[in-house]
């Protein structure tokens, strides 16, 4: 659909609004598409969230909205002349991209590939309903081949999540396009690309063009020669070639009254050797020569030529024609020309005359004009402000005259001065502009900014120190975010001053958790920073960086190899402390953090004592974590406050206190209107924040918030959008029972999984054994023991099998599975008791000790603790009822589960209720359940 939404609309989501478009009532929506009404209600209060309507009337229209169409093809440039001749190869090359995955067209550059590609997938577009993207890397180098295409088709990268593997989700299965033109330069690079591409996404097809063929096994490349020449003959026959026509075509766009006897035409043709960019840069010159006049200049110019053969005499003789286009320039036209040379991509009026010194703009725009009327710059088209640019074999040559003039250094210096301003100019303007109009904005010039960097000496220097810093915050704006990992380490090679190199290295540590490398990269980078900052003799700098290493070493041991020893870290804090002052508020602040989580490291922020209590019985913040807490609402730094307040849900969750990490996660997520979105300071916390505040939902068996706090971060352009913010949905859907809307993310998250590797984490542990859980429920015992090897796949099955421990006895449980009940009870109490499934495994063990009629069960019902978890709460509740047949229990269950939307646990309770089993039944049965036999 071309509606825009605030978040990511499911497909089955997709289906109801085109309903609610047709005018169906809920009730005809469930019956059409097969699924309970109280489902259907969910997707239309999701789809009034995600598209910021008030009632299912604006719905409709907005349905009515949408189109059918394809996506198309994104960046398809729009052409600017007529499209003469080259029918045939059009439909050559239509037919080879219905046959083969991979088509390179192939040919000398000036050959006309880039406008036969483009009207290629023009008139193909209707057969990629997936879309696709036209990408031009003209002016891209190999490291940056993928930004170039997730630039064209709107990815960006996520925490855990690279941008191939982004943009292989992006493309998914449906058939898509993919036009990569001009290769040959970075051809190893677009050779993988293209081979890991294809084999992630079944239904995509590559369109390349190139001088030379990728070498990926299944290509099928397409020669494009330059158009036949005519017979050789000057009698006046009419025109029959097409090299005649586009030479006309061009030659009446220049001159309206140009005419010629088809005979000249016909040997100017033969004198170009029909390479189409040779016939329109000679027809550019016949206002002022006319026919006979430039048919006398080229044979001058082509004689010396003579002697070559085949496809590479085709190109000198293209050559030949710019350098003769060149001889006929002015002084200040040769000089703005080759000048344009630095250009790796688009540019416009402001960047030429800072490469142009001395030379005023309206002078500058005046002979820009000249030259775009001689073909040698072309008007570049595209979003936002027009931009012009020199095709690559005319840029090359550019550079050769740049070289040839002893000016290359002396005016990629000013490229580079350009590039900085143009960077700083971006930085500025990141808060102050729209979203959309700020992005267009910076990938027009992105390419130029990255040429200019990279062709700066890899040594300490002001200027190019402050672009690689800018493009570091530019990139993580932009969301590439291991690009301005690159990018802010570069910075700090190049820092002039040790002062420079620390605010490059703690950036860098910030960007470490965009890419989901929260541990040693950071923690190490920071010690790095340390030292730079001892050398510059900055000791608060010192102080801080230092306390923030110590933090990350206890905040997120699981990202190291080998843990920092507890002494190691008692080293740095005792180092930190001596260095810094603690009168200055943010000094204060990271020693306070850093302090409070070493006290939740050895235990002494989580010891049950009175003094953790205040005068209500209610938990209170240990002193260590009291006072980090203080320090950072004092340092007036959101950033700081989060992570202090990290300490505090920590210590919390260490002392079984889940309700208090709760609220800790809520005020958490309160402060993320106030994090920078653009900087990466804030990331480490915006990334932790949502991951606690799930976590601390699911803790105290919080559904619906869990479930809230899941769909923001799908929504949050940092952290959601990818397969895994998905996954995190699952996990409180099938807990809540909402099975169907569990299940139409599976897919989107097995494909996912599939095309990154399946690399499996923690993040991964408790969706995929939640999938297993809904598909057994459902009596899918096929699907759910497939999720079942899935979830126990990892070597580590105590850390990452906690959840399907959890899921195998409430599935023993609904289908009276109890031969090894005992079994499944003492496994389901493996693991620690803080973390967020413990109340989960703890309640339904009991529950399934009491069906079975396990020895002890009524002790170990007594013994279990609910652990603040409402779920837990009721589970226990149901198992007490059972055991004692007692209705009051089972209606306090009924109560707790329908308070926290627990579906299909209130729908099995009503079952043990007499008064109330037709109910139950009834319910089973719109969550696509059998009821169960216990």
């Amino acid at each position: 659909m071309s509606v825009a939404y605030s978040g990511a609309v499911s497909k089955r989501e997709a289906e109801v609004l085109a309903l609610l478009g047709a005018h169906l009532s809920n009730a005809e929506i469930a019956a059409h598409l097969h699924l309970s009404v109280r489902t259907v209600e969910n997707h239309v209060s999701s789809l009034l969230r995600k598209c910021g309507v008030a009632d299912r009337r604006e719905l409709g229209k907005l349905a009515g909205q949408g189109s059918a169409e394809p996506d198309g093809i994104a960046a398809l440039p729009a052409p600017l002349t007529t499209f003469i001749g080259r029918t045939a190869e059009r439909e050559r090359l239509l037919e080879a991209l219905r046959a083969a995955r991979l088509v390179t067209l192939v040919g000398p550059g000036g050959v006309g590939k880039t406008r036969l590609a483009a009207e290629a997938a023009g008139s193909a577009q209707g057969s990629f309903p997936s879309g696709g993207a036209f990408v031009d890397l003209v002016p891209v180098s190999e490291a940056y081949v993928a930004q170039a295409v997730a630039a064209a088709l709107g990815v960006t990268e996520r925490p855990d999540q690279h941008l191939h593997e982004a943009i292989a989700e992006r493309l998914g299965d449906g058939r898509a396009l993919l036009i990569l033109d001009n290769c040959e330069h970075v051809i190893d690079t677009v050779a993988r690309f293209a081979e890991q591409t294809l084999s992630r996404c079944p239904g995509t097809r590559i369109l390349a063009t190139s001088r030379e063929r990728l070498g990926v096994p299944g290509e099928r490349t397409l020669a494009l020669l330059p158009f036949p020449p005519a017979s050789a003959t000057a009698a006046p026959v009419p025109l029959t070639t097409h090299a005649e026509l586009l030479f006309l075509d061009r030659a009446t766009a220049a001159d309206p009254g140009f005419t010629a006897d088809p005979a000249t035409l016909r040997l100017l043709c033969a004198r170009l050797d029909g390479m189409p960019l040779a016939i329109e840069l000679a027809a550019a010159r016949v206002a002022a020569l006319g026919a006979d006049g430039l048919l006398a200049a080229l044979d001058d110019r082509l004689r010396l030529l003579a002697g070559g053969r085949g496809a590479d005499e085709r190109h000198r003789s293209l050559r030949a024609v710019i350098g003769w286009s060149h001889e006929l320039l002015d002084g200040e036209e040769r000089a703005l020309f080759r000048r344009l040379a630095v250009f790796a991509g688009p540019f416009d009026l402001d960047a030429v005359v800072a490469v142009s010194p001395g030379v005023a703009r309206s002078a500058a725009a005046d002979v820009l004009g000249r030259l775009t009327d001689k073909s040698l710059v072309t008007v570049h088209r595209r979003s936002g402000a027009d931009r012009w640019r020199l095709l690559e074999t005319v840029r090359a040559y550019a550079a050769e005259r740049l070289d040839t003039a002893g000016e290359a250094e002396a005016v990629r210096e000013l490229h580079l001065e350009w590039a900085a301003g143009m960077a700083a100019n971006l930085e500025t303007a990141l808060d102050g502009r729209a979203a959309g109009s700020w992005r267009d904005d910076f990938d027009a010039v992105a390419d130029n900014l990255r040429a200019a960097l990279a062709r700066a000496p890899d040594v300490p220097g002001d200027v190019p120190h402050r672009l690689a810093r800018a493009l570091g915050h530019l990139m993580y704006a932009r969301r590439f975010l291991m690009e301005a990992l690159g990018h802010y380490e570069t910075a700090a090679r190049r820092a002039p001053t040790p002062l420079e190199a620390v605010a490059d290295l703690r950036a860098a540590s910030d960007c470490t958790y965009a890419i989901g490398d929260a541990g040693q990269q950071p923690f190490g980078m920071l010690l790095e920073a340390a030292g730079r900052a001892r050398e510059a003799g900055d000791s608060d700098l010192t102080a801080i960086t230092l306390a923030s290493a110590v933090s990350i070493a206890c905040r997120h041991h699981a990202g190291f190899e080998e843990e920092i020893p507890h002494a190691r870290k008692l080293e740095l804090l005792a180092e930190a402390r001596a260095a810094g002052d603690t009168a200055d508020p943010v000094v204060a602040a990271h020693l306070a953090a850093a302090a409070a989580w070493i006290a939740n490291e050895d235990g002494s922020a989580t010891d049950a004592t009175p003094a953790a209590t205040d005068g209500d019985g209610e938990w209170a913040d240990p002193a260590p974590v009291a006072a980090a807490v203080e320090a950072a609402r004092a340092s007036g730094d959101p950033v700081l406050v989060s992570a202090a307040l990290d300490t505090a849900a920590f210590a919390a969750l260490g002392a079984g206190r889940r309700r208090h990490a709760r609220r800790v996660a809520g005020e958490r997520l309160s402060l993320l209107e106030s994090l920078p979105r653009h900087a990466p300071d804030a990331c480490p916390e915006i990334v932790d924040i949502f991951r606690m505040a799930l976590y601390s939902s699911l803790g105290v068996g919080d559904l619906p918030a869990a479930l809230d706090v899941a769909r923001q971060a799908m929504d949050d352009d940092l952290v959601g959008g990818s397969y895994l913010a998905a996954a995190q949905m699952i996990t409180p859907l099938v807990l809540a029972g909402r099975f169907d809307e569990a299940l139409t993310l599976e897919a989107a998250v097995w494909e996912g999984w599939q095309r990154v590797g399946r690399p499996f984490g923690a993040q991964l542990s408790a969706p995929v054994g939640a999938l297993s859980l809904a598909h057994g429920l459902r009596g899918d015992d096929d699907a759910s023991r497939l999720w079942r090897s899935r979830a126990l796949n990892p070597p580590d099955r105590q850390r990452y099998g906690q959840f399907m421990a959890f899921a195998d006895v409430r599935l023993a449980l609904h289908h009276g599975r109890f031969d090894n009940a005992a079994e499944l009870v003492e496994t389901a109490l493996i693991g620690r008791s803080s973390s967020a499934t413990a109340p989960y495994r703890e309640a339904v063990a009991a529950e399934l000790a009491v069906a079975a009629a396990l020895p002890g069960a009524a002790d170990r019902l007594t013994a279990t603790s609910i652990g603040e978890n409402k779920w837990a709460a009721a589970c226990l509740a149901r198992a007490r009822g059972r055991l004692y047949e007692d209705e009051g229990q089972l209606h306090t269950a009924v109560v707790v589960w329908e308070r926290i939307d627990a579906r299909f646990e209130r729908a099995c309770t009503l079952l043990l209720l007499p008064t109330r089993a037709d109910e139950g039944m009834r319910e089973l049965a719109e969550l696509g359940c059998m009821p169960p036999k216990t």
